[in-house]
């Protein structure tokens, strides 16, 4: 005889307190089932709540580029509107200059002092827009230094001044918003 044990080909699982029964097992494989279903729940869930999640940032950056391009659109229409009416206000300021000399020039037998008056009004007329526009002249009296940023030198001079510093002013310079516009046209002390 043999000492072998005959092998069974099939064992019921064993439980914690020995073999299961089938209803055991039924029981168990329910449970499974109903776990791997919560799990699948749960993964489901969450997956529609990435997918709201996904669709709202994806609305979200829509709006945002459409209202960026909007943004940029009205940056360029504004800029063009810049360009095209830039000179508005200083034309609107030099009308009134425009209105005295036409106004001057209409008298036929004006007498040079009234001319001359006129033509004072006139220029203080223009001085006065100018300024309003930021357009201020460069008048440097004689001595100061030679600013070779608002000033051309047209020509150096012996004087009895400091060299390199202005002499005599032979035409205005001006500038606009503290940008040179013209510089003065200066003649200049020449090294004793």
């Amino acid at each position: 005889m043999s000492d072998q044990h005959p092998t069974h080909p099939h064992h019921p699982p064993s439980g914690p307190t020995g073999p299961m029964s089938p209803e055991e097992i039924e029981a168990a494989q329910a449970a499974n089932e109903a776990d791997a279903l919560n799990a699948l729940g749960a993964a489901q869930a969450e997956l529609a709540v990435l997918q709201a999640k996904s669709a709202d940032l994806a609305d979200q950056f829509l709006r945002a580029k459409a209202e960026s391009e909007n943004a940029r659109r009205r940056a360029e229409e504004e800029i063009s509107k810049a360009r095209k009416y830039a000179v508005e206000s200083f034309a609107d300021s030099l009308l009134p200059v425009c209105d005295s000399l036409e106004a001057g020039l209409a008298i036929k037998d004006a007498t040079p002092e009234q001319i001359r008056e006129g033509a004072q009004a006139t220029l203080r007329q223009l001085k006065s827009a100018l300024e309003r526009n930021k357009v201020l002249e460069i008048n440097p009296g004689a001595g100061a230094k030679f600013d070779p940023h608002q000033h051309q030198a047209i020509s150096m001079v012996p004087a009895e001044q400091e060299a390199n510093t202005v002499v005599s002013v032979l035409q205005k310079g001006y500038l606009i918003a503290e940008r040179v516009l013209r510089p003065a046209l200066v003649t200049v002390a020449a090294p004793k």
